[in-house]
C-alpha cells in the first residue's frame, strides 16, 4: 500500500510539472518571424495582430471605457472588429470565447449579452461575411475560440482569426453544407454557432 501511495505522488507530480511546463511554454514566442502586436492581416481595415504564444497576455485593450479584451487575443479582435465595423458595444464585454455563445438561446434568436443574433450550427440561416463564429473549448483550451467570417460562398465559409498560434495561419476555410433538413452546416465539431449584428 505504501509503494502504491508513493508511485501515484510521483505520478500526479510528473503531470502537475508537466502541464504547469505546458503552460509555460504556451506564452512564448516561437515564430522569430514576427514580433507580438506586428499587424499581419485584416479585414474591412480591422487589423489582426501576432500574439506568439496563444496564452500570452500584454494588457487589456479599452476603448473609451469599453472593455475590448486583452491585447491580442482572439477575443479582443472579433469585438474590436464589431466595434469599428459595426460600432457595436456589447452590453456584456467580458468573458472567455466559448462564452459568447449561449446553447440556451433558439435559433435565431437574440443573444442579449452580446446584443447579436444567434444561430445554431446547423441553423436554418446562412452565415453571412461578418459573422462572429464561436468554436467550444478542446483538451488544450478550455476556454474556446473565436473569430470572424471574412468570406461565404454556396460550399464554404472562410474566417480570419487572431491568436492561433505562433504558427497558424489567420485565414482558415470550413467546408458548408445544406442537410436534408434545409439547414446550413459548418463541417467542423467544435463550431457551436455564429452571432451577428441584426
Amino acid at each position: 500500500m505504501k509503494k502504491l501511495i508513493i508511485i501515484t505522488g510521483i505520478l500526479l507530480g510528473t503531470i502537475s510539472i508537466s502541464f504547469l511546463a505546458y503552460k509555460r511554454i504556451k506564452k512564448v514566442n516561437f515564430n522569430s518571424a514576427y514580433k507580438i502586436g506586428q499587424p499581419i492581416d485584416s479585414l474591412d481595415h480591422i487589423s489582426v495582430f501576432y500574439n506568439g504564444g496563444v496564452d500570452n497576455v500584454v494588457e487589456r485593450n479599452t476603448i473609451d471605457g469599453y472593455n475590448l479584451g486583452l491585447k491580442y487575443q482572439c477575443v479582443e479582435f472579433v469585438k474590436r472588429y464589431y466595434y469599428e465595423h459595426f460600432n457595436h458595444k456589447m452590453p456584456d464585454s467580458y468573458g472567455h470565447a466559448k462564452s459568447f455563445y449561449d446553447a440556451r438561446i433558439l435559433d435565431g434568436e437574440l443573444n442579449t449579452r452580446r446584443n447579436l443574433i444567434q444561430y445554431t450550427n446547423p441553423s436554418k440561416t446562412i452565415p453571412k461575411k461578418g459573422s462572429l463564429i464561436v468554436m467550444k473549448g478542446a483538451i488544450f483550451n478550455p476556454y474556446g475560440h473565436v473569430a470572424i467570417i471574412s468570406k461565404v460562398s454556396p460550399n464554404r465559409i472562410e474566417i480570419i482569426q487572431q491568436n492561433a498560434g505562433p504558427f497558424s495561419e489567420t485565414r482558415e476555410t470550413f467546408k458548408l453544407t445544406k442537410t436534408p433538413l434545409g439547414k446550413w452546416k459548418i463541417e467542423n465539431n467544435r463550431i457551436l454557432g455564429w452571432l451577428h449584428k441584426n
